[in-house]
C-alpha cells in the first residue's frame, strides 16, 4: 500500500526526522491561505499523487509571489499525472538546498533482511544512478537482532560525510527511520532527496513509503490512509472472492488452479513470445460460480484479447472442471478465443467433454501456450 508525501511526511514527525514546513491544500483558495501563512517569498507547490515522476510531469512548481502561487496551484490542480488527477497539493518551503542525497530503507530478498542504501546522488531517479553509476550506491544489510547502534549509525553516516556535526544529524535520521520503517511494516521508506541546506541542516524535503498490505491489520493508523487505484481496487475484488489476482499489461488472460503453475503459466507465454494479461490463481474449486466470477474479471480488462485456462487436476477431478466450464460459459458470452487444457486425474474424460464445444482444447501446457500466443498475437 503507498501513501501520499505529506502523510508520509506526518509520519516522519511522529518519529522526529525533521522535514521542512508545509500545509495541505485541496484547492487554490487554500493554497493562498498557505502561501500567506507559511510568510515565506519562495514556496514549493508540490501535486500529491501516488505515482512518481510529478517533477518532470510539470507537477512540481516553485513560486515566487501570491500570484505565481495563484497561477502554480491552478495549472497543477487541473493536471492528470499518469492518470492520476491532482486534488491535493503540498505548499512547502523552498529550501536554500546545499547538496542532495538519497537514503532508503526495503526489503531485501536475497538475504531476507532489511537494506540500507544510501547515495551521494540524491535528487534523481535511483535507478539511473544504479544503472550509470552504480559505485555511488552504498548498500548495507541490517541485522534484525542488531538494528542500527550509534557505532553503526556513523558507519553509515561517513559514506556521506566527514563533518562531525552533520554525521550526529544522519545517526538520528537513520535510527528514526529505521525504526518507523521496522514498527509499521513498511516495504520501503524513501527519502530523495535528504537536502543539505546553507545553514548546515539536514531535511527530508520528499517522503515516499509503501506498506506490507498483509500486515495492516496490525497497524490501525495506517490502514485509513488506504487510496486503492482502479487497478488494486480489482485485486481486493478478486481477494474477497477467494482468488489470487495481480493485473499485468499484456494480452493473454491466464486462469488457473494453483500459484506455482499460474507463475509457470506466465513464464511459457513469455517464452513462446506473449505476454500475459493476469496472474489468476482460483484454487481448486471446479465451482461454476467461481469460474463465473473469474471470467468476468478478466474479461474487464480491455486489453486481453485471448484467455487460458490451464487447470491440474489433483484432487480436483478434470471431469468436474469441464463440466463446470461448460455451466459457467452457458451465461458468459464472448467472442474472445478460450483455450483449455487439462491434465491430471480423468483428463481424458474431461477433454472429452468439451469436444465440439467453443473450446479450443490442449492436451499439453506447451500446445496450449503455443495456441494462445498465435490468438493473441493475430488478434495485435
Amino acid at each position: 500500500m503507498k501513501i501520499h508525501e505529506y502523510q508520509a511526511k506526518r509520519l516522519f514527525n511522529g518519529y522526529n526526522i525533521p522535514v521542512e514546513q508545509h500545509i495541505l491544500c485541496c484547492n487554490v483558495d487554500e493554497s493562498l491561505l498557505a502561501y500567506a501563512k507559511l510568510k515565506m517569498e519562495n514556496v514549493m507547490i508540490k501535486a500529491q499523487v501516488l505515482t512518481g515522476g510529478r517533477g518532470k510531469a510539470g507537477g512540481v512548481k516553485l513560486a515566487k509571489s501570491k500570484n505565481d502561487v495563484l497561477m502554480s496551484a491552478g495549472s497543477i490542480f487541473q493536471m492528470k499525472i499518469k492518470d492520476f488527477p491532482v486534488t491535493k497539493v503540498l505548499v512547502s518551503e523552498a529550501v536554500d538546498i546545499e547538496s542532495e542525497f538519497y537514503v532508503s530503507f526495503s526489503i531485501d530478498r536475497n538475504t531476507k533482511s532489511v537494506i540500507l542504501m544510501l547515495s551521494s546522488e540524491g535528487g534523481v531517479d535511483i535507478e539511473e544512478v544504479a544503472r550509470n553509476t552504480p559505485d555511488k550506491i552504498e548498500r548495507f544489510i541490517i541485522d534484525p537482532f542488531i538494528g542500527i547502534p550509534d557505532y553503526l549509525g556513523r558507519k553509515f553516516a561517513f559514506c556521506l560525510f566527514d563533518n562531525m556535526a552533520l554525521i550526529s544529524q544522519m545517526v538520528r535520521i537513520l535510527q528514526n527511520l529505521y525504526r518507523l520503517f521496522i514498527e509499521k511494516d513498511t516495504s520501503l521508506a524513501e527519502i530523495n532527496p535528504l537536502v543539505l541546506t546553507k545553514e548546515g541542516k539536514l531535511l527530508a524535503i520528499d517522503a515516499k513509503m509503501t506498506f506490507d498490505d498483509n500486515a495492516l491489520y496490525r497497524q490501525p493508523d495506517i490502514l485509513p490512509l488506504a487510496e486503492p487505484t482502479i487497478q488494486e481496487q480489482k485485486e481486493i475484488q478478486a481477494k474477497a472472492k477467494g482468488f489470487s489476482y495481480v493485473q499485468l499489461d499484456g494480452e493473454i488472460g491466464c486462469m488457473v488452479n494453483g500459484a506455482g503453475l499460474a507463475m509457470a503459466t506466465m513464464d511459457l507465454i513469455k517464452l513462446y513470445g506473449g505476454n500475459p494479461a493476469n496472474f489468476l490463481d482460483i484454487g481448486g474449486s471446479s465451482n461454476p460460480e467461481k469460474v463465473i466470477e473469474a471470467m468476468k474479471l478478466l474479461l474487464q480488462d480491455k486489453q486481453v484479447k485471448v484467455v487460458l485456462i490451464n487447470i491440474f487436476g489433483g484432487i480436483t477431478r478434470c471431469d468436474d472442471v469441464a463440466s463446470g466450464l461448460l455451466k459457467a460459459f452457458e451465461q458468459i458470452h464472448t467472442n474472445i478465443p478460450i483455450i483449455v487444457r487439462l491434465a491430471g486425474t480423468n483428463e481424458v474424460e474431461g477433454r472429452a467433454l468439451l469436444l465440439n464445444t467453443n473450446f479450443l482444447v490442449a492436451e499439453s501446457m506447451s500446445e496450449a501456450t503455443h495456441m494462445a500466443v498465435k490468438h493473441s498475437l493475430e488478434a495485435i
